[in-house]
């Protein structure tokens, strides 16, 4: 199997894909998620040499740029469709840009420290993208995630035309610090002490199938990507919960929460949870008035 990220957009889609993932494994299926930098080299040559900076006590994360496309309203078409066709806009599809996108930074975090935030606070809001077709989400998004071990990961998510773009993890440890797009590990004055040499850098869109149809050809049981996959889905998650709402989010209770918000029956003529008001604007979470708990 191959999932795309996100592979959900709430906690109940999570647990939906937590409950699939212990089956997989259980039947031995090979399962690959595309957060692919896992299947990159300069990332898995990094991840080897981790130990290089020490414990790893604080990290920062950024998916900042312009911003995506937009797909106007074509006449004829029912709420489902519209939706579905200009899915970025709508969190029960997208997840918002921090779930949809950001999710590969959280996830090269998370790989990293080898576990995932136990809490999250941060803010957001809608700045530059408020047209009728941009729906209900965000445009730029700062969480605090906290780790067990009390580190820290300040991370950014931003889509604004005209702005700096930044894609990029630091990893910062007590004897040094990963620049994961630099590809390099430097110790705590700046010195280089290891480059990944980037022109031998393979496509990892095209790595992680070679490696999955691989395994698949030869009968063998490589890849269990699902249950990560979902974790980091979380991540994302959770820090959208704590900017929509302005308030901090424990890991625990939101996983666990059983939130839904799909739609209750999935068909073109299916009545949405997220509907447009009479000017065709479609009502975004306020922080300090949106809630969860």
């Amino acid at each position: 199997i191959f999932m795309e990220k996100p592979v959900a957009t709430d906690p109940a889609g999570v647990q939906r894909v937590l409950a699939a993932a212990k089956i997989a494994k259980q039947k031995k299926l090979n399962v690959v998620v595309g957060l692919q930098r896992h299947y990159q080299d300069s990332y898995r040559a990094l991840f080897a040499k981790k130990d290089m900076i020490g414990d790893i006590t604080s990290m920062q994360a950024w998916w900042n740029n312009d911003g995506v496309w937009v797909r106007p309203r074509k006449a004829g078409q029912t709420e489902m469709e519209y939706q579905m066709r200009n899915w970025y806009y709508f969190v029960w599809l997208c997840g918002d840009h921090i779930t949809e996108q950001h999710i590969h930074n959280l996830d090269v975090i998370n790989w990293f420290k080898g576990g995932y935030p136990v809490k999250a606070q941060g803010f957001g809001g809608r700045q530059v993208r408020k047209s009728k077709e941009h729906g209900e989400i965000f445009d730029h998004h700062y969480v605090e995630f906290h780790y067990a071990d009390g580190s820290i990961l300040n991370s950014q998510c931003r889509h604004m035309p005209g702005t700096s773009s930044k894609v990029d993890e630091l990893l910062v440890g007590t004897k040094g610090k990963i620049y994961c797009d630099a590809a390099r590990i430097t110790d705590l004055r700046g010195k280089t002490i290891f480059q990944f040499d980037k022109s031998k850098e393979r496509n990892p869109y095209q790595t992680e199938h070679d490696e999955l149809f691989a395994a698949i050809a030869k009968g063998e049981y490589k890849y269990a990507d699902a249950e990560n996959g979902a974790y980091s889905t979380m991540t994302s998650i959770l820090g959208r919960m704590a900017t929509y709402s302005g308030q901090e989010i424990e890991w625990d209770k939101a996983i666990n929460s059983g939130i839904n918000i799909a739609p209750s029956r999935f068909a073109w003529d299916a009545d949405m949870p997220s509907k447009p008001d009479a000017n065709g604007e479609y009502a975004a979470a306020i922080p300090g008035k949106t809630t969860y708990f």
